[in-house]
């Protein structure tokens, strides 16, 4: 990779709680991005970059344009971005990839970079229980329930989905907010599962929403990239090493070891 980095960061959520705190914390993502973008190889976001999108065939959200923008510029530089659909932007379809240069992923992915092998993804609805979210995600996501809900007006599909979107974090803060041990964090536990059957160095998920780095067997490790809306870290893998940073600040990091 001749000195460049590969640069992870997930959970933006533009858009919440309002405009206001939304454009400060879209222009500090800027701010990260014109940092990095010297030394980045490539750069995954790892969903929920929005609290809330839906492309309609002729409309789509208002505002996030310094982002897009941004990300366009560094497309258009040749730097590879990889966007994975999260479970607040999960409607994303061909306006974001056509205009933004970056390339969609809507499911886990795995990845070799020299002697270090990854797996990828935005975490939700994996590992054991929360079958409701996980019956939801599937109604979300066929193709049917798509085509319905842009038989909305986008004023009232929109509103109704931004509001949607509130209820649901008012819903998960508290439980995001703190580590649940080992045995009841769902996203170990797939890991744990996955090294059943294949090895891999690094897993790497947001969605969580808290920053953690926690050692599995055999020289695994599980890193939960954090969110930008209280924590703003992000991951950067130089070839030989993973770390989980913080962007102007220090966050807590959950860290564990065997």
């Amino acid at each position: 990779m001749a000195n460049k980095k590969i640069f992870f960061a997930s959970d933006f959520h533009l858009g919440a709680p309002d405009h206001e705190s939304s454009l400060v914390r879209e222009k500090k993502i800027i701010r990260w991005l014109d940092q990095i973008k010297e030394e980045a190889e490539e750069i995954y976001l790892l969903g929920d970059v929005f609290d809330f999108w839906f492309e309609y065939k002729h409309a789509i959200p208002k505002g996030f344009v310094r982002l897009q923008g941004k990300i366009a510029e560094l497309t258009d530089s040749g730097i590879p971005i990889y966007w994975f659909i999260g479970n607040h932007d999960m409607w994303i379809f061909h306006y974001i990839p056509k205009e933004l240069g970056v390339t969609i992923i809507r499911t886990e992915i795995e990845k070799q970079y020299g002697n270090k092998s990854f797996f990828i993804g935005h975490g939700d609805g994996l590992g054991p229980g929360d079958r409701g979210y996980k019956f939801i995600k599937k109604v979300f996501r066929n193709k049917f329930c798509q085509w319905l809900f842009a038989r909305l007006h986008p004023n009232f599909g929109i509103g109704l989905a931004n509001l949607s979107s509130r209820k649901s974090r008012a819903s998960t803060g508290k439980s995001d907010a703190i580590f649940h041990g080992e045995e009841k964090e769902m996203l170990i536990q797939y890991c744990k599962s996955k090294l059943e059957s294949k090895h891999f160095d690094y897993f790497i998920f947001g969605h969580r929403h808290l920053p953690i780095s926690f050692e599995l067997e055999n020289k695994s490790t599980y890193i939960n990239i954090g969110d930008w809306i209280k924590y703003f870290t992000y991951g950067v893998f130089d070839g030989e090493k993973f770390e989980l940073l913080s962007f102007e600040g220090e966050a807590d990091i959950i860290r564990s070891a065997k």
